[in-house]
């Protein structure tokens, strides 16, 4: 079976060697040495000084919502993985859905000012399969309002936007470490924010609001990642560049073998280092799509439609139109993208879909 993606495993002695460290440590969580270590390495390649990583990818998002949301109204878009949405609503604001670019597919900045009112506190922006947002007419939007900005940069692992971590916009940044991601700690995710003050209430609010161990600074829950996802992190870390590389391989042969003639790809928006996470194709009809998948099905080929159904017909939220967002989603597949996939995996699914 191709699946969509595969799970990059590092040799198991070398996971081995560190989860023998925790061991040896007899400490198994709140941030033991594992755990910093990876964050110092983290640092390093991302170029950031200001990450924490976490047990998930989600609860950075509900902590960033819950200290910068502040009860109200929050721009978001409406493709998107569903935790963007449900963080919102968790936290007890109200999503506020702005269409989507219909070839970036990321939020369309240029309707953001008309979808804001006195009750809005944030804007919260996905940088959609790695692909960046308007970065800098979010930034003035926002300036202009008094607004905070998060980005949920779950897919950004290893991405740079004029020249440096997408991690280092907005005023935080989220990003997952799950196993379907290129760099991952099995479960995990990370946060980033550049100013100090809003930075040490996220790092407080990760552990439960902790002041040491009698005391409290204020509100918390618990976004603590483990000793043994850090192993992970650490064992998977060394190979990140041929990740990444043989990702771009899979791409490659993809753009040069896929008939373009009645499909349309993801538009990387310019001055972006992309990292290859996803790929994605969007076909003329759904009907089309519908096609595709139960010819690759027939072959043991499994796709995904990310993102589908577009977030504005979850049950939890005001059905506003978003005509652009919803008919991308049920237009758009991901195909098979991972280490290790096979030049003749790869040429039948592209004659599958070719024919």
């Amino acid at each position: 079976m191709i699946k969509v993606t595969q799970t990059f495993l590092p040799p198991i002695d070398e996971y081995s060697a560190f989860v023998q460290r925790a061991y040896n440590n007899n400490w198994l969580t709140n941030r033991g040495e594992l755990v910093r270590e990876l964050e110092e390495k983290l640092k390093g390649y991302l170029g950031t000084d200001n990450i924490l990583i976490t047990n998930n990818g989600t609860v950075p998002l509900q902590i960033a919502v819950k200290l910068l949301g502040k009860g109200g109204e929050i721009i978001t878009t409406p493709f998107s993985y569903v935790a963007t949405t449900a963080s919102i609503v968790w936290e007890n604001c109200t999503p506020v859905f702005v269409d989507i670019h219909p070839e970036y597919l990321t939020i369309d900045e240029q309707k953001i000012e008309a979808a804001i009112t006195p009750k809005t506190t944030c804007i919260l922006a996905t940088h959609v399969f790695g692909n960046p947002c308007n970065i800098e007419a979010i930034e003035e939007i926002a300036s202009k309002h008094n607004l905070a900005v998060i980005y949920d940069a779950a897919h950004c692992f290893g991405v740079k936007y004029k020249g440096q971590t997408i991690f280092n916009y907005g005023d935080v940044s989220t990003c997952s470490f799950h196993a379907t991601k290129l760099f991952h700690t099995g479960e995990g995710g990370a946060v980033f924010a550049n100013n100090k003050d809003l930075f040490d209430k996220i790092f407080y609010s990760h552990n439960f609001g902790h002041k040491g161990p009698l005391d409290f600074y204020g509100l918390g829950i618990n976004a603590k990642i483990s000793e043994l996802q850090a192993a992970m992190g650490l064992a998977v870390f060394p190979y990140i560049d041929h990740i990444i590389a043989e990702r771009k391989k899979v791409i490659d042969y993809y753009d040069h073998h896929l008939d373009y003639n009645r499909l349309q790809k993801l538009r990387i928006r310019e001055q972006t280092e992309w990292n290859y996470s996803y790929y994605p194709v969007i076909f003329e009809t759904e009907e089309e799509l519908l096609k595709a998948e139960v010819n690759l099905n027939n072959n043991n080929i499994i796709p995904r439609r990310y993102f589908y159904p577009s977030l504005n017909h979850l049950p939890y939220v005001n059905h506003a139109s978003m005509p652009v967002s919803e008919n991308i989603a049920k237009h758009i597949l991901c195909l098979p993208l991972y280490v290790g996939l096979k030049v003749k995996e790869l040429e039948m699914i592209v004659n599958i879909l070719n024919s």
